[in-house]
Order: C-alpha cells, then sequence, then structure tokens
C-alpha cells in the first residue's frame, strides 16, 4: 500500500489535514519503525517540517520551544543548557538530529525522557486553537505548537537517568525534579505506562531538609505511585528496587 505524505506550509493547512484523517509525523523517529513493522501503513501521513513551528525563544525566564525543534537543537543552544543532561540521554546523535520536541511528547514510556524533565520544570503544552497553554502530559488529543515553562533558578534543576548503557538506551529509572524553599517537584519516568508526577514523594518531603533519611522516607512512601512494566531493559520487580537509589542519587547527588 502507498503511503502519501503531505508538507503543509503552515499549521491551519495540517490541521485540515489531520481532520480528514492524515497522520502526524514530525521527525520520524517514533512513526517510521512502527510503519516499516507493519503491512498496511497509513495511506497519508502530514509532515510538519515546513509548517513553521520550529525554533526556541527565550523572553526573561520565560522558554517557548516549537514543537519541530529537534533535540538536537535544544541540546545546543547555550540558553538552554540545564536540558544539556537531559537531551545528551536521549538516543544517539543521528536521532536527536531528527527527533523534535513535540514527539517526545507522545513517545510512550519507558522512553520521553525529555517529558519527564518538562513535567518536572512544570511546562505547559501550547496548542492549536487553545487560548492557553494546558497541563503536561497531554490529557486530549490536539496538535501541540510548542511547549513552555520557566527556566528554575540556577541549581535547582535535577535530573538522572538510569539505563542499561550510557548511550543510545531506554529508561531503567528517569527521575527530574525541580528543589526549592517552597518545596520540591518530581517527575519520574521508565516506571509505568505515562510519566508519573510524584505527587506523594512531593508531599512526604514538603517542609523537611532533603536528608538520606527524609529522602528514603519519601521514596517508600512513592512506591505506590509506581506501576512499571517488565520490558527488555528492566524487569518491574528490579526497577522498583532500584527507585530509592535513584530518587536518593538524583536529590542528593549521591
Amino acid at each position: 500500500m502507498l503511503t502519501e505524505v503531505h508538507v503543509p506550509e503552515d499549521v491551519p493547512a495540517a490541521v485540515g489535514l489531520i481532520d480528514s484523517g492524515a497522520v502526524v509525523i514530525g521527525g520520524g523517529t517514533l512513526l517510521m519503525p512502527s510503519l516499516n513493522n507493519h503491512g498496511s501503513p497509513p495511506t497519508e501521513l502530514v509532515s510538519l517540517r515546513r509548517a513553521g513551528l520550529a525554533g526556541i525563544t527565550v523572553t526573561g525566564s520565560t522558554v517557548t520551544i516549537g514543537a519541530t525543534t529537534t533535540l538536537s537543537q535544544v541540546e545546543h543552544d547555550p540558553r538552554l543548557e540545564i536540558l544539556n543532561p537531559v537531551v545528551r540521554s536521549i538516543a544517539s546523535v543521528p536521532v536527536r538530529n531528527l527527533a523534535t520536541v513535540g514527539g517526545n511528547l507522545f513517545a510512550h514510556q519507558p522512553y520521553g525522557d525529555l517529558t519527564v524533565a518538562l513535567v518536572a520544570l512544570d511546562a505547559r503544552a501550547v496548542l492549536f486553537g487553545h487560548d492557553a497553554p494546558v497541563e503536561l502530559p497531554l490529557r486530549e488529543h490536539a496538535l501541540v505548537t510548542a511547549v513552555t515553562f520557566e527556566l528554575p533558578t540556577p541549581g535547582t534543576f535535577r535530573y538522572l537517568k538510569a539505563s542499561r548503557r550510557r548511550f543510545n538506551s531506554a529508561s531503567v529509572v528517569t527521575v527530574a525534579a525541580v528543589v526549592t524553599e517552597h518545596g520540591v517537584r518530581v517527575a519520574l519516568g521508565g516506571v509505568s505506562d505515562h510519566i508519573v508526577r510524584a505527587t506523594a514523594v512531593e508531599q512526604a518531603l514538603a517542609g523537611r531538609p532533603l536528608t538520606e533519611e527524609s529522602v528514603a522516607a519519601a521514596a517508600r512512601v512513592g512506591l505506590a505511585e509506581l506501576s512499571p512494566a517488565d520490558d527488555a531493559y528492566a524487569s518491574a520487580w528490579y526497577r522498583k528496587r532500584v527507585f530509592p537509589v535513584h530518587l536518593r542519587r538524583a536529590l542528593l547527588g549521591h
């Protein structure tokens, strides 16, 4: 079956094609392997590479990243240095040259590490046709045009990804956090079929100093929020077993 690829020049044209049943493709790093593994791919795809959705703007502390901005573009923007360890933990250089920020929002766990970081940063998705950004991870189906977040105070953002290999490997456990005097915001990857905002961990740490004892206690409470799966990278048992270790390393640095 032949696949037709549309390359619209603007977002309204793309939305029109999507409404008619075409499937969105950004960098193709998620969709193309899926299509190549099935005998009957969609007959129509919508490439967003010419729709004007790429680019990074920083106004004061507010960051807006277009949906088709590649991970490599994020990695090499000096204004987004805090995201360097995040992006460099994802896949390989050739993949990052293609993969997009918007596509990462829809990556199935245990992938989607950038989105774990964005959830910890309290990012919001900008949707076409909506007046205000919406919460990440997305709760509805719509065309994402950008993500926006506030740069955290230097030294408050924490990120750790545990994987089988240092490069080009899916997550076993990913922890992203923002630690301020007002509290801790924690997001987790690899421990469920969706990204987990670890509210039980946050509540357990509220008003308490970060110590070995407080983080260990919060990890015990947080285990109830996890529902990991067995896969080629790790078993569900192992993911739960090592979660407290990686939470401690992310929050305390050791």
